[in-house]
């Protein structure tokens, strides 16, 4: 075999290699886990410990294996669906690139690692409420997309989990504070998801997820939605400052942020500019939560 044949195999299984890596890297639906990370640090910093590097660590490598376990679960779940539908299609277990066996092998084992990392490197609080997380995601939004549109609301349940997993890191329990960051994210994930609803509701509508904008396909019942949950957002993220948790300079963020969401929720409500005004809402929705939970952050370390 000359040289050149050599370095063509050579090259041509690193590029397989890579190629699987990325295959089992998208199951974890990186962006969506990054998120369950993110905020469970939120909550370990806003409850103000003593700066723990070794906590930190096991925080983000624990809530990162865990989240990471539970995407792959549901697209094991959600294969089917995701075949049906344009954006998911092409995602590794309907294209063919990872078999729905290994998959689900893979999902469990990250899933028990991330849980047995917060366990033994943080506290059973902790790993309790990542488990939580992930059956309430697994066992109840997962199935139940499919029968009421109510899985939205049960869906913010789990999404709202990760800061209280830091919040148990940094305290061993659950304060009030700790509370409020939940019903923070509880309101925030309304707008956020029927904005996304809205602009891919056939997909849904080919998957046979029962989706507010597929059985009511006026889009108003969502958009009320997104507007309740909207004003909702923007009285609970007062109320850090109304208890006495934060200064002014978090609650003159947290009105800027609300009022910037109300404004994309409103306009969702009007019909003739609906498409357009979904895209902006969750363009918002992307841009408001860092930044009120960076000023959260920010005034407790700083401030308050």
């Amino acid at each position: 075999m000359s040289t050149e044949n050599r370095v063509d195999i050579l090259a041509g299984e690193e590029a397989k290699s890579h190629s699987r890596f990325l295959d089992f890297w998208e199951l974890t639906r990186p962006r969506l886990s990054m998120l369950s990370v993110i905020t469970a640090i939120v909550g370990c910093l806003a409850a103000q410990p003593q700066f723990n590097l070794y906590l930190l660590a096991y925080l983000i490598l624990g809530t990162s294996l865990a989240a990471g376990g539970a995407a792959a679960l549901n697209q094991w779940l959600e294969r089917d669906a995701d075949a049906r539908m344009e954006r998911t299609r092409d995602r590794p277990i309907p294209s063919g690139t990872v078999s729905p066996g290994l998959a689900m092998v893979y999902g469990l084992a990250l899933c028990i690692g991330g849980d047995l990392l917060l366990l033994m490197g943080i506290n059973g609080l902790a790993a309790f409420l990542a488990l939580l997380t992930q059956l309430s995601y697994l066992l109840a939004y997962t199935p139940l997309k499919k029968h009421t549109p109510l899985s939205t609301e049960l869906g913010t349940i789990p999404g709202a989990i990760p800061p209280l997993i830091g919040w148990a890191a940094a305290e061993g329990g659950i304060s009030l504070l700790g509370w409020l960051l939940f019903a923070i994210m509880i309101c925030w994930q309304i707008p956020h998801f029927m904005a996304i609803a809205w602009t891919h509701r056939h997909d849904y509508a080919k998957a046979g997820f029962l989706m507010s904008t597929v059985v009511e396909p006026s889009g108003r019942l969502s958009a009320r939605k997104s507007l309740v949950f909207t004003i909702g957002l923007l009285v609970t993220s007062l109320l850090p400052t109304f208890f006495g948790f934060t200064t002014i300079y978090y609650a003159i963020v947290a009105v800027a942020a609300g009022l910037w969401m109300l404004h994309r929720a409103l306009r969702f409500c009007r019909s003739e500019i609906r498409d357009e005004a979904a895209r902006q809402l969750f363009i918002t929705s992307i841009g408001y939560l860092p930044l009120l939970l960076a000023a959260l952050v920010l005034d407790r370390w700083l401030l308050a």
